[in-house]
């Protein structure tokens, strides 16, 4: 299976690859160094019951982008072929979204979100990048500038991470797959 297809059988919601996504089998895989991170990566959701399950992916999420000072911009989303747009994440209301995130997979939340994105679009990176404790060992982590959000990483793969996202105060957790890749 080509890069391609996987990224897109992921977006589809077929997620053999995997084990069922749970912090526990996270938990097993390798820990990622910051460093490591550097680059543009390219994603989809692992549905494991959250209910931020497809939605991303709905609204046209591309995935992550890392520099070497350690910012990030934590949303990307595809416009056009080839285009980027980086979304600030401080313009979402996550409670609300986390709440009424069936919406969040509708065509309507599509499309109204092609009009806003960019009102919503990044002034700058949105995100830092950090090593950080993850249960017992030290991993990629990167913490949302100005939401409650911190993502965990760790390798699955030769240029591939598996991304756990945890909401302050919120026990579940949102997991997604990358591939680095190196243009659009």
């Amino acid at each position: 299976m080509t890069d391609e297809q996987r990224i897109v059988s992921m977006a589809n919601g077929r997620t053999d690859q995997f084990p069922p996504a749970t912090e526990e089998w996270f938990q097993t895989l390798q820990p990622v160094r910051a460093q490591d991170m550097t680059g543009l990566w390219q994603g989809a959701g692992i549905p494991a019951g959250h209910p931020l399950d497809g939605v991303l992916e709905n609204l046209g999420w591309f995935g992550k982008r890392f520099r070497a000072d350690m910012r990030a911009d934590a949303l990307l989303f595809q416009t056009t072929p080839g285009r980027l747009v980086a979304i600030d994440p401080a313009y979402i209301p996550l409670r609300l979204a986390l709440r009424f995130s069936a919406f969040g997979r509708t065509f309507i939340a599509r499309n109204w979100f092609s009009y806003l994105r960019k009102a919503l679009q990044a002034r700058g990176t949105t995100a830092s990048l950090h090593s950080g404790d993850n249960s017992d060992s030290q991993t990629a982590v990167m913490a949302y500038d100005k939401q409650p959000i911190v993502d965990y990483f760790r390798w699955t793969g030769e240029g591939e991470v598996v991304g756990m996202m945890v909401v302050e105060g919120d026990r579940r957790r949102y997991f997604f797959w990358m591939k680095r890749v190196d243009h659009l």
